[in-house]
Formats: structure tokens, sequence, C-alpha cells
């Protein structure tokens, strides 16, 4: 693959003239263009080159895997479903005929009895795990790594229903971290961020926006915590109230060198498949730059050894992050998936 300009991923300059071998589904060698033998297969990049985006919150039963690669996203992490579904569908998404993105999950998110997300209309039988004591706390982690999760999920949702109690997050925590799992948390309400940091949950899964994070906590959030961007799903095309909090508490969290990464809630509202330009644009309003939001977004650099899931764009976006309207070749795995 050869591109006049490309981004080859966080920390790393734009080069011009590149060229990317693939083969085996990874990234061979990366470098400027060359001869190669004349049966090698050659596809010209007419626009902006750079690695494929990933999605590190979605509820890829809502949605259409497809469109979700069309889009640009080539892996994605779901954060709360049925575990048999979800389990099955990462699974199949390891197999070159799955026409979709490379699936990470969560499995059911852990709550309280009756805690969120139980009787939540956009959530399944299923989605959520209630949890009593430490010893079913534990056990849930057990089980969960047992059928392939990626990630741990709790709820601390006090808005919705009861969140996890002290017992059961403090064991899910302990249990995950031994099995080398991180923990990421639905907090929604006074105080549960808060609460999240006490017990060594390693994100959180939203940007808070229920109310205004203190400094002290800001500060212990970005030495401790990485979030997870979904700023979209409060905005419907306006500065809510919601966004306006999440916004604030994004901003001074990344000065205060947290580490964001993007995601949106896929599934939740009317968020589309594949990269939501919407999306880039509010990160880069709560104060990261380009080439932040880049890093926040891609899957893993252009380099040798790392996936073969490339974009292309018809111009630059570390210039107007716009571009990102304008998807011209997705590639995972070495395989082109879409072309305009």
């Amino acid at each position: 693959m050869r591109a006049a300009r490309a981004w080859l991923g966080p920390r790393r300059r734009v080069a011009t003239d590149i060229q990317v071998t693939c083969g085996g589904g990874v990234i061979k060698e990366v470098g400027a263009q060359r001869p190669v033998p004349g049966d090698t297969e050659i596809l010209t990049v007419g626009g902006f080159l750079l690695p494929a985006a990933a999605d590190r919150h979605v509820h890829l039963g809502l949605a259409d895997p497809a469109a979700v690669l069309r889009g640009g996203v080539t892996a994605v992490r779901d954060l709360a479903w049925a575990p048999e579904p979800i389990f099955a569908l990462a699974d199949a998404s390891e197999l070159p005929s799955f026409n979709g993105p490379l699936v990470r999950a969560a499995g059911p998110m852990l709550t309280a009895p009756g805690g969120y997300p139980m009787g939540a209309g956009w959530a399944p039988p299923g989605t959520g795990l209630e949890l009593r004591g430490a010893e079913a706390a534990a056990a849930a982690v057990a089980g969960l790594r047992g059928l392939g999760a990626a990630v741990i999920k709790v709820s601390l949702n006090a808005e919705a229903g009861p969140p996890l109690g002290d017992v059961e997050l403090m064991a899910v925590c302990e249990a995950a971290h031994v099995a080398d799992l991180p923990v990421t948390a639905h907090v929604q309400g006074p105080g549960q961020v808060e609460r999240a940091l006490g017990a060594g949950v390693d994100e959180l899964a939203h940007t808070p926006w229920t109310q205004r994070l203190s400094e002290e906590t800001i500060a212990a959030a970005a030495a401790r915590q990485r979030i997870v961007s979904t700023l979209n799903i409060h905005a419907f095309g306006r500065d809510t109230p919601q966004l306006l909090v999440a916004l604030d508490n994004l901003r001074r969290f990344h000065d205060a060198g947290g580490s964001v990464i993007y995601g949106t809630d896929l599934g939740n509202g009317p968020i589309p498949p594949g990269i939501d330009t919407a999306e880039l644009l509010l990160m880069e309003r709560a104060g990261l730059s380009g080439a932040d939001v880049l890093q926040a977004l891609v899957r893993a650099p252009l380099e040798a050894g790392a996936p073969a899931d490339l974009l292309a764009l018809g111009r630059d976006p570390l210039e107007d992050l716009s571009a990102f309207d304008d998807v011209r070749l997705v590639v995972r795995a070495g395989k082109v998936v879409m072309r305009r």
C-alpha cells in the first residue's frame, strides 16, 4: 500500500511517500516507497493514510457490525450485553469471514440487586448480573474470565437504582486485578467517582456528567484512571447541561495529564455506526489537540507487527477533524472492506 501522506500513529510524525507492506493480517514493514517484485499487489491510496479506529464503548447488539466496519472502526469493546450472544460474537469476529470489527467484550455489567441496568429498556435479559456478597463477586469475575471477558464492568449508577455495594465493589476489583483484567465503571450520581477511585477501578466508561468533580477528584482520577469519552450521547445537536458538565470535567482531567480514549456508547440514541466525527469534535472542544484525538481514536500505530488495520481520508485530519466525514478506504487485517 502506498500513500503520498500518512500519520503513522501516536508520537509519530506525518510521513510522505510512505509504503506499508501487509501480510498474514499484520503489517510487515513501513517505510519509504521503493521498488517491489513485479507480482506484488500494490494499492495506491489517493488520500491521507492512518491507522484504523477502535471504539472502546459500544453495545454491538444494538448496531450493525458491518456498518461499524465500513465506517472505519475495525475493533470495538462491548461494555455490557448478555454473555452467550456477545462472547459468541467475539469468537466469530476473529474469523476471516466475519463482516464486522474485531470484538472484545465485558459480558454483563456487575450490579447490585435491583441496580442498573436491571429493567432498563435498552438492556435484554442477562445484560446485568446482580451480586450479593464478596464470594459472589469473586465468582462472577472468575466466570467472566473463563468466558473470555477482556474487561470487567461495574455499575455505580446511583440515579437508576442501588449502586454496587462497597464489599462487592472491592471484591470485584481485587479478583479482576488478580486475573489481570481491568475494571471499568458506569458512574452516575454524587460520590460515585470517588467510590470508584477508592476501590481501585481502572477506568470510567463515560466522562462524568451528573456533577462537576472537585479538583482533588480530578487530580486523583488523572493519576490513576482513564476516561472513555462518550460525549456526544449528551449533545442531541446542542449544548445540554449534561454535555457542558462533561466537557468541563474532561477538559480538567486532560489538563491534569489524564488519559482519554475514544468511545461512543454506540447503541445509545442516534450515534452513527463507524467513526462519529461529532464525538471527535467534542473531544477537541474539551481541550484535546488534533494529535491527542487521533491518539485516543486509533487502535495501534502503523508499524511492523501491528494489525493491518488502516484508513484513508480525503484530507489531513490533523488540520481539521471533520476530515473523518470523508472516509475513503477501510482495511481490516490486510483486507479492503470499503473503498471509495
